[in-house]
């Protein structure tokens, strides 16, 4: 796309986020009053209540109104936040929907989908700042939150390794592989062999479930055995394998298949 002259409008009379990412300008107010529409108004009482009444005071599509506020300045959003959780399901599938997905939806663009996609970002990087203060295993819920927020809604399966020291202190969050739980994506020697250089002593299996269901299947509990074997003989231990999905969790050492 050509980058566009310096002088170019920014909005035009309609007030949307157009497909390529700029906004148009508003319409004059005199027509918004004209139409019996009060979008400023509806901002200014949806920002008090959000301030005055806290993390429940809005309903989902108006926390995805607020954030399209950000990117459109007048144009009532309302339409385009019922259509993107009719389309997604959630405010998580919202937030979490790929940016180029976002952006296709009509009545996106690319700032609109900037202005969704910040606010994934934003707590991802707190729950993981949460999970890298204080010992995984004493904090576990923490961890549940941050890889929920992170992975529950990717549309592709995932396998990441946490590597932890002897205080349980998270080293390293690794991201090993993509696709099927496998020999194909995680080796259980190299994992072992990994752990051993960043001298960890245990370690956390994690994947997601694309499908939904955070139930494990035969070829995770075998792979997962395989490594706890190769850990048990290096001194490495496993704490864990757990399994996210859009339906919750599931942890392979609670359902006593480690």
């Amino acid at each position: 796309m050509q980058d566009m002259p310096d002088q170019a409008p920014l909005f035009d009379e309609r007030g949307t986020d157009s497909g390529d990412g700029m906004a148009h300008r508003e319409a004059p107010r005199e027509s918004t009053k004209a139409s019996g529409n009060d979008p400023a108004g509806h901002r200014a009482r949806l920002r008090r209540r959000l301030i005055e009444g806290g993390d429940e005071a809005l309903a989902d599509h108006e926390v995805i109104e607020l954030l399209l506020m950000q990117a459109v300045p007048r144009r009532d959003m309302k339409p385009l936040a019922r259509s993107l959780l009719q389309r997604f399901g959630s405010l998580a599938g919202v937030l979490q929907a790929a940016p180029r997905t976002l952006a296709a939806h009509p009545g996106m663009g690319e700032a609109s989908a900037v202005a969704l996609r910040i606010a994934t970002v934003a707590a991802t990087r707190l729950a993981r700042q949460k999970v890298r203060e204080a010992p995984v295993i004493g904090s576990w819920q923490a961890l549940i939150d941050y890889l929920t927020i992170d992975m529950a809604h990717l549309t592709l399966e995932r396998v990441r390794v946490l590597y932890l020291n002897a205080k349980n202190m998270l080293i390293l969050d690794d991201l090993v592989g993509e696709g099927s739980i496998d020999e194909a994506a995680i080796h259980p020697r190299e994992v072992i062999r990994r752990a051993l250089d960043l001298g960890a002593t245990a370690l956390i299996i994690v994947h997601n479930h694309p499908s939904g269901s955070p139930e494990p299947s035969r070829a995770d509990i075998d792979v997962t055995n395989r490594i706890a074997e190769a850990g048990r003989l290096l001194g490495v231990t496993v704490h864990d394998h757990v399994v996210i999905g859009r339906e919750g969790h599931v942890s392979l050492r609670a359902k006593g298949l480690i």
